[in-house]
């Protein structure tokens, strides 16, 4: 698990935290949407919700990948489907498909009453790590 131990800047911006990933692979994250994510309309901008919805769509498949490779996002694609209010949220993604060069996953954003207000299926690209 040390591809996920890693927390680049923009997880630490998005206050990402990975809570646990099930035996099935199934991985639970936290985000807490800061004050300067909020748009003109008081919610959480839409591309605040896609980042963290790519982060947390990666992580199932980091979490099964050898340490000599790693992935890339090739295609996001975002729903929106209800005003995010500004505060903690957590998500919940699993792999969808794998073979050795491409992953597909799914993922959903909940607020804290527990109803989703974004959803993503992104198609991963596996590469070798570089040295």
């Amino acid at each position: 698990m040390s591809h996920l131990d890693q927390r680049p800047p923009a997880a630490r911006l998005l206050g990402r935290e990975i809570v646990r990933i099930d035996p099935d692979g199934v991985a639970h994250l936290r985000f807490l949407a800061q004050p300067e994510f909020v748009n003109r309309h008081g919610t959480v901008q839409g591309g605040f919700l896609s980042a963290m919805l790519d982060s947390a769509t990666m992580t199932p498949l980091l979490a099964q990948l050898p340490e000599d490779r790693v992935a890339v996002t090739a295609k996001l694609e975002v729903e929106f489907l209800r005003p995010a209010p500004l505060g903690p949220f957590t998500a919940r993604a699993w792999l969808m498909t794998k073979d050795d060069r491409v992953a597909t996953t799914r993922g959903e954003l909940s607020d804290p009453s527990g109803t989703v207000v974004a959803a993503a299926t992104a198609t991963l690209r596996i590469l070798p790590r570089k040295r």
